[in-house]
């Protein structure tokens, strides 16, 4: 899984794996690192929740929590088309842009680096 994180807006990019473990577990997250003390850390996952209606984050102390609804992970997992899941969540007086999207192939690189990626839909195609 892939953070990225620009402005107002949080981006998480899921290769196949990740995806298959999310419908199997019902959680995916990773951890980086920033200093040897317990606390330099920040972990950000990926969650499914049964109640849950529209996408939505939660902040924990190190820890940055997307959830989905269990109902929308399954469609967009049995949805080869389907591209990411995306909401607006308001935030005080101002709105977070929350992005989840399969991680596609880059046409560019080897396969090595594009192991356990999605197949690039414009694979093949003329710029």
């Amino acid at each position: 899984m892939k953070l990225r994180i620009h402005a107002n807006s949080l981006r998480l990019r899921i290769s196949r794996s990740d995806l298959k473990r999310l419908i199997e577990t019902g959680r995916i997250a990773e951890t980086i690192h920033f200093g040897l003390a317990a606390g330099a850390r920040l972990t950000y996952s990926l969650e499914q929740a049964n109640t849950q209606l529209q996408m939505t984050i939660v902040y924990r102390p190190q820890e940055v929590a997307v959830i989905v609804s269990s109902e929308a992970a399954r469609e967009w997992a049995d949805r080869s088309e389907q591209v990411g899941l995306y909401c607006r969540v308001a935030v005080g007086d101002r709105e977070l842009e929350l992005v989840v999207e399969k991680d596609f192939a880059c046409l560019d690189r080897d396969s090595a680096e594009n192991r356990d990626t999605f197949p690039n839909p414009k694979r093949g195609m003329a710029c």
